[in-house]
């Protein structure tokens, strides 16, 4: 009677570790599209309707062979640009042939902006000059404290401001926005969201963010558990926040660094929508 018991007990384990693993397979490669409107006036007519695809945190994760399922699924959406908020390797586990490879497709459906992430900042010297040259090489724009005036038919629509990572708190942000009409749409790529007070402070009007993971594990009313830079039971995770007149989207990204783990927490593409109020 001892071993049937024990046989039955075993059996559960075992289907009871299979549901789970099945389970955490299935949340950390099953992609969702996140799809969010952001109203302004302060674009033009032509505008109406333009969508970005934000892509961050990939941490080297590939998802199909060459990507194939990611860059489908950018596909599909046919966005106007792409934007890539930093991380896109990992430096614990770097495979920057992987990385181009993502942005060889991705190029191929729209123009690609990027900025940092910290993990880029943490390669060596000569795998951090293979990824930006090959990025450069590829058409790809490195956005790192920089500003780009993003036009559509013909028309001017936004400025498509980038931080480096290396640079979200200093006056970089100040400098680059005082160059730049205010009464224009100001659009910032910054990887680390608990920054937002410093971004709001410049004044631009929305901040496409990552970083955080989603939190890595997400609890229903509760949100995720942890987060790089932001501890237990962080603020800025997922979705959208608002610091004054800025905005902020923070992306649940892609891929896993140190918890290779997500649970509640399938990996996302932001695609962002831009309105004009009726």
């Amino acid at each position: 009677m001892k071993n049937i018991k024990y046989s039955k007990v075993t059996r559960m384990i075992v289907l009871l570790g299979f549901i789970i693993s099945i389970f955490c397979i299935w949340q950390n490669n099953d992609i969702i599209i996140s799809e969010y409107v952001y109203e302004t006036a302060k674009m033009s007519d032509a505008m109406e309707g333009f969508k970005i695809a934000q892509v961050s945190d990939l941490h080297n994760k590939v998802f199909g062979k060459d990507h194939k399922i990611l860059l489908n699924k950018l596909k599909n959406e046919k966005p106007n640009i792409i934007v890539i908020t930093g991380d896109l390797v990992d430096s614990k586990k770097t495979n920057v042939d992987a990385a181009l490879e993502f942005v060889k497709g991705a190029i191929e459906i729209a123009p690609v902006y990027y900025v940092t992430g910290n993990h880029e900042f943490w390669l060596s010297s000569n795998d951090w000059d293979k990824l930006m040259q090959g990025m450069e090489q590829y058409g790809v724009v490195i956005l790192d404290n920089k500003v780009s005036n993003i036009e559509f038919n013909n028309e001017f629509g936004f400025y498509l401001i980038g931080l480096s990572d290396s640079n979200l708190l200093d006056n970089t942000l100040k400098s680059l926005c005082s160059d730049i009409d205010s009464d224009r749409l100001q659009i910032l790529l910054a990887h680390e969201p608990q920054n937002i007070n410093h971004y709001s402070e410049a004044k631009v009007d929305l901040v496409l963010s990552g970083h955080a993971h989603g939190g890595q594990m997400r609890l229903p009313l509760i949100g995720g558990l942890v987060a790089p830079d932001q501890g237990l039971f962080p603020k800025y995770t997922s979705g959208t926040y608002i610091d004054k007149n800025t905005t902020m989207i923070v992306s649940r990204g892609l891929g896993n660094s140190i918890i290779p783990v997500r649970i509640f927490n399938r990996p996302e593409i932001v695609i962002i929508t831009l309105h004009k109020p009726n």
